[in-house]
């Protein structure tokens, strides 16, 4: 062990902050950057966990590095060196498979802290538009923040909680009800600063190395580390009109949500900036935290219409506005709403600066937090649906398998296949229009429900899975996970051939995110691996 830890600071060329278990001639080490590795238990243990809770490895160190060089010496070091060990990014530790995990390798924390000033927002004259350049660990909530204040500018594309990586984001799609219109968040990506899994630090876009740009994208951490993105702005508006309407209809549920985002090429005025739907099962803050804003003020009595519908569906939809465009507001929303089908009288609004509806979440996680509901396992599943086939899932799942019992907020809204890049290595459904369904899960070991114990959650994502396969419906995992490699193939399906070329170029150790199992590790070594080429 002590061996090992010596060998690692010895060929990284970091400072270290040392637990008990390190031999006291390794505090003697110069430091050679100004990045750290960190073996303190706490700092391990942290990294040992994701936000699901479920899955856990322990890594040897923590590193924590003071900019890309940092980053791509220690994975150029584990590339070079004789023994092989994992090398995984965590930016917030949002993610709920294992992506982050190292197990007995290093876990490079990219969002503590910032690592250098940002660059102000700059102008494209060759995109006409605007941009900006920030760390791969910067979280959304400040990359908001700091455009906001600097031009009033903001990214176009966002997920629902901002208290992720943008790392981390791109590394998955980065999704949300902005998504019809401007695609996912690696839509809306200029350029990276990347280190491959060879130590390489390598800046890639559409232009320059193209292959490792859209393999990054999407891509799981599998090709490497994001150092750097450039991030595609547009002018913020100042206020939200935030509606939600409902539905007992399943059918005309999802017949408005279609034509709401078959409108993502109507002049704004002429369509909404942001479309979500979710099932309600039942209420209460761990049912509907993700986006709930009900309150005693909603003229709708929900325990009143649950008990003369059933199972509701509530349609969320926001008109962006400026404070010039106040008095007309109104009448815009007013023509937008006549096209759908809800149910009377179930109309609830609210009016909101801009900022505060892209951070919604952040306040339910802070009641969550205040009842010791947030650092619970999440059992999350999220998957990619074919329009064609949402209503058979409806049947077998929402009103089937589910039951009265949800234990999180169920999220469903379509999206636009053409807003996303089949060059990048993500995966949906090969229809026109694909629905998000997101299970959002917390298991709750000690409320004395069965029902919400990890263990019946997980099997109830198994029975969902199966019943998917069993009918036919062709869903892809979002924020995947599998457990073998037959699965993983599956998954990719014609993209399997493209992601193993890929990461025999670009991780040819198959060091990085090796938490997820997607291609195994060495057996003995990196010479007996088969995506192993001498380079």
């Amino acid at each position: 062990m002590a061996h090992t830890l010596l060998l690692l600071f010895v060929i990284c060329g970091l400072t270290s902050t040392v637990g008990p278990t390190v031999e006291p001639d390794e505090m003697l080490l110069q430091p050679a950057g100004e990045g750290q590795l960190s073996l303190d238990p706490s700092e391990v243990a942290a990294a040992a966990v994701d936000f699901g809770g479920v899955a856990r490895a322990e890594p040897l160190a923590v590193m924590r590095p003071g900019g890309a060089g940092d980053v791509a010496h220690l994975v150029r070091a584990a590339y070079r060196s004789a023994r092989w060990f994992p090398v995984s990014a965590r930016g917030h530790g949002h993610s709920t498979n294992g992506q982050a995990l190292a197990s007995g390798g290093v876990v490079v924390q990219m969002s503590r802290g910032r690592i250098a000033p940002r660059p102000m927002p700059a102008y494209s004259p060759s995109t006409g538009e605007y941009y900006v350049d920030v760390w791969g660990g910067d979280l959304w909530v400040d990359v908001l923040n700091w455009t906001l204040a600097n031009g009033g500018l903001a990214p176009k594309s966002w997920t629902d909680y901002l208290y992720l990586s943008v790392g981390g984001t791109l590394s998955n799609a980065g999704v949300s009800g902005q998504a019809f219109h401007h695609g996912p968040q690696i839509s809306n990506v200029y350029e990276l600063d990347v280190v491959t899994g060879k130590g390489e630090l390598t800046t890639c876009s559409e232009e320059q190395n193209s292959e490792l740009f859209h393999g990054v994208l999407g891509g799981l951490g599998q090709f490497g580390i994001i150092t750097r993105a450039r991030i595609a702005l547009e002018t913020a508006p100042h206020r939200v009109r935030w509606i939600r309407v409902l539905y007992s209809d399943f059918a005309a549920f999802t017949r408005d949500q279609e034509l709401l985002v078959s409108l993502h090429g109507a002049h704004r005025s002429e369509r909404f900036d942001y479309v979500e739907g979710f099932v309600i099962v039942d209420e209460g803050l761990i049912n509907n935290w993700r986006s709930s804003f009900f309150s005693p003020k909603n003229p709708v009595k929900m325990s009143s219409v649950h008990a003369n519908a059933g199972l509701l569906y509530c349609l969320e939809m926001t008109k962006n506005y400026d404070d010039s465009a106040a008095d007309s507001i109104d009448e815009v929303v007013e023509a937008l709403l006549g096209q759908l089908g809800y149910m009377p009288a179930s109309v609830f609004t609210t009016d909101l600066p801009y900022v505060d509806f892209l951070d919604r979440v952040h306040k339910a996680e802070m009641r969550l937090r205040a009842k010791g509901l947030w650092a619970v396992p999440h059992p999350w599943l999220n998957l990619f649906v074919p329009a064609s086939r949402i209503a058979d899932f409806d049947r077998g799942v929402f009103r089937g398998i589910l039951g009265n019992k949800s234990s999180g907020p169920i999220l469903i809204y379509p999206m636009n296949r053409h807003k996303w890049d089949d060059r990048s290595s993500v995966v949906t459904p090969h229809e026109d229009t694909f629905y998000l369904v997101a299970f959002l899960r917390s298991a709750l070991p000690d409320s004395g429900d069965p029902t919400q114990s990890l263990e019946h959650l997980s099997r109830q994502n198994k029975k969902i899975l199966e019943f998917c396969d069993d009918a036919g419906i062709e869903i892809k995992q979002y924020l995947p996970d599998h457990r073998s490699r037959a699965e993983w193939a599956r998954h990719f399906g014609p993209k399997w051939g493209r992601f193993l070329r890929r990461k025999a170029q670009f991780d040819p150790k198959c060091m990085l995110a090796t938490g997820q199992g997607i291609v195994p590790p060495p057996s003995s070594s990196s010479s007996s691996h088969p995506l192993v080429k001498n380079s």
